[in-house]
């Protein structure tokens, strides 16, 4: 990756790039990691693996290939390939041949499963980065969608610590059923590279929250690269709100929402939920894209008030995350706790 660091995806953490379930054993997948092309497959033994999606030979996608006794197989001229990336064979060496491909070796990428996704670092297995986000309840239902959204990395990040926009983008009878701005008073505290908004009761329960037969409490929480957890407990009933930010080629991001629940009565509601989600998604994907065309003219942002501070929060760590891996050393959350009044 290129350009000013600050201005772009994070390097060397964790990104989400789809359901454990687009994954089969036997099967190849072709995914994207900013501007690098990625090839996914999984092993007899139900292990992952991600490596470069570009033969050495003639740069053909081996995710256009198969799998075969274990190992990748260039459609173009058959080369093969272990899980980790060592060539294996060229079947087109002549006996009397004396070419050695011991030293061709595809670049391996780190990849993870945790609640039902596939995460994969852009490199070898990070250190000292932002954790894999995992459920920490026993869900019996999930549901998922992925949006490609025409925005940069940051926008869409941005997108999930600005509170002031919940308003005016999603307006919807389902979720905003309040015509009046109101002052809301929150207090977060910082958290393993990020910030949480602690537990607290919602003031007034969207149509959503009242399928839970009681008003919530609702705890989120922001982390680096991008990463909103928002938490909601009713009793002993659980649901588990995450939306993830994946960079793609071409300063394109994947906007990624993830729900999961401990209410066996909500997978019968399965099949509604998912066209309200794409609808919520839907709304920012649109705002987000007529919002990038602007800063492609001007790129420059003016935070101003309580509500714009999360989003200052939000280059704050990420300096720091930067300054920590410059000078190899630990990093050292700079945010202290506060409270924060907006209009929303």
């Amino acid at each position: 990756m290129t350009g000013d660091p600050l201005r772009r995806a994070l390097d060397d953490v964790w990104y989400c790039v789809g359901e454990s379930r687009r994954f089969r054993p036997g099967r190849l997948a072709a995914v994207r990691l900013g501007e690098e092309a990625i090839v996914v497959g999984r092993e007899a033994s139900g292990a992952l693996f991600a490596l470069r999606d570009r033969c050495p030979h003639r740069g053909m996608a081996l995710s256009a290939g198969r799998l075969q006794d274990g190992n990748l197989v260039c459609p173009f001229h058959g080369w093969q390939f272990r899980p980790d990336g060592q060539c294996a064979a060229i079947p087109a060496l002549a006996r009397r041949d004396d070419a050695s491909f011991a030293t061709v070796r595809l670049p391996r990428f780190a990849v993870a499963e945790r609640s039902g996704l596939v995460w994969i670092a852009a490199g070898p297995e990070p250190a000292a980065a932002p954790p894999i986000p995992e459920v920490d309840f026993a869900y019996c239902g999930m549901l998922v969608e992925i949006l490609e959204v025409e925005a940069s990395f940051d926008l869409v990040a941005l997108s999930f610590v600005d509170p002031a926009h919940v308003a005016y983008v999603h307006d919807s009878w389902w979720w905003r059923p309040s015509k009046t701005l109101k002052e809301k008073v929150k207090h977060f505290a910082p958290s393993p590279f990020g910030f949480t908004m602690t537990s607290h009761t919602a003031k007034s329960a969207s149509f959503a929250y009242r399928l839970l037969g009681a008003v919530p409490e609702v705890e989120i929480e922001f982390r680096l690269p991008g990463v909103r957890l928002e938490r909601i407990t009713a009793g002993a009933k659980r649901i588990a709100n995450s939306t993830f930010a994946t960079p793609l080629e071409g300063g394109r991001t994947a906007l990624i929402n993830a729900m999961y629940w401990n209410i066996p009565a909500l997978n019968a509601l399965k099949p509604l939920a998912r066209p309200f989600m794409r609808q919520f998604l839907g709304q920012d994907r649109a705002v987000l894209e007529t919002a990038q065309k602007g800063l492609d003219r001007k790129p420059a942002m003016v935070l101003i008030g309580e509500s714009d501070v999360q989003s200052q929060w939000y280059f704050a760590l990420k300096r720091e995350f930067l300054r920590a891996r410059e000078a190899g050393a630990a990093f050292v959350n700079p945010l202290e706790p506060r409270e924060l009044r907006w209009r929303s």
